[in-house]
């Protein structure tokens, strides 16, 4: 009678070790998919950084919902070699470079007002792609794939768009920035001179239909326009709440470094090599600004624009 017994003790044992074998592989596939699960976080971490890295930002400068006044936030950068290859004209020539951002020169509401003359002159055309150029001083205007001059095109349609009242406030404003370049780089201001271009951009998420709706490439502006000294640009929106995307890019050798732009800001910097540069694409809204450029060289000079007809006053 053992046998019997014996062989009825032995069936449990290998019920038992099914059940353990069962349970230890239950167990292993537990593990298979927590480490599934942790290599689709890494996989998800890991483009995220790229992504990132793809939009080359990796450090704000300052932030739309900052406010930096009444001192401009200044970063001091090596000036470059090309002011070399230009006539040096001292008590102007960049000799200490940089890039800096200021809220206290011009106000939210001023940049309002300039919004809206930048709203209506634009709306007179546009480009067909995602970026539209307004120069008040040579007329240029973008339209379609091309551009027109606004004053001999629309003629006197001009004066219902554009007050006098607009082009003082322009004129103004264009005056205080030259005066906070010229106070942070060292600068004798009655030494420094507009020059081309200095216009209003309008910029949204439509596709580019030429090239000159291309305005995200990096580029350095001493090298495309060799007038530049010192670049500014002066922010008519919010990023954040009128667009996303859009934020401009210093891209430095080791790092790159954004600003966020906020109505009123004023973001400068001196124009050679040391600040290569580039705006990141908008992705939805629309982006307003103005280009204020500065020459030290007389000889690319150019004047307040003035209504056609009409008066400084």
């Amino acid at each position: 009678f053992r046998m019997p017994t014996q062989r009825k003790q032995k069936v449990p044992d290998i019920r038992g070790n099914a059940l353990r074998q069962g349970s230890a592989w239950r167990g292993s596939r537990w593990l298979v998919a927590l480490l599934l699960v942790v290599l689709s976080v890494c996989v998800a971490a890991m483009w995220l950084y790229v992504t990132s890295l793809d939009s080359d930002v990796t450090e704000t400068l300052v932030r739309q919902g900052e406010l930096v006044s009444p001192q401009p936030r200044v970063y001091t950068v090596q000036c470059s070699e090309d002011y070399e290859n230009y006539k040096r004209y001292p008590g102007c020539t960049p000799v200490k470079c940089g890039r800096a951002v200021t809220d206290g020169v011009v106000t939210r509401e001023e940049a309002q007002i300039l919004r809206r003359l930048a709203e209506r002159g634009l709306a007179l055309a546009g480009s067909e792609g995602g970026a539209s150029i307004l120069d008040l001083h040579s007329g240029a205007l973008s339209m379609g794939k091309q551009f027109v001059n606004i004053y001999r095109y629309f003629g006197d349609q001009v004066r219902d768009v554009f007050t006098q009242e607009d082009f003082q406030l322009y004129r103004n404003v264009r005056g205080r920035i030259q005066a906070v370049i010229a106070e942070t780089f060292g600068l004798d201001p009655t030494l420094m001179y507009l020059t081309k271009p200095t216009f209003f951009s309008r910029i949204n998420s439509t596709t580019a239909k030429t090239q000159h709706d291309e305005y995200w490439h990096p580029h350095i502006d001493k090298v495309t326009y060799g007038s530049f000294d010192y670049t500014s640009l002066l922010y008519l929106s919010d990023y954040g709440t009128d667009f996303t995307g859009g934020r401009f890019i210093f891209m430095d050798q080791n790092n790159n470094r954004t600003v966020e732009p906020r109505a009123g800001r004023v973001s400068f910097f001196s124009s050679g090599t040391e600040n290569l540069h580039r705006v990141e694409k908008v992705t939805w809204g629309t982006r307003y600004a103005i280009t204020v450029s500065f020459t030290c060289d007389p000889a690319h000079a150019i004047a307040d624009p003035a209504i056609p007809g009409g008066t400084h006053g």
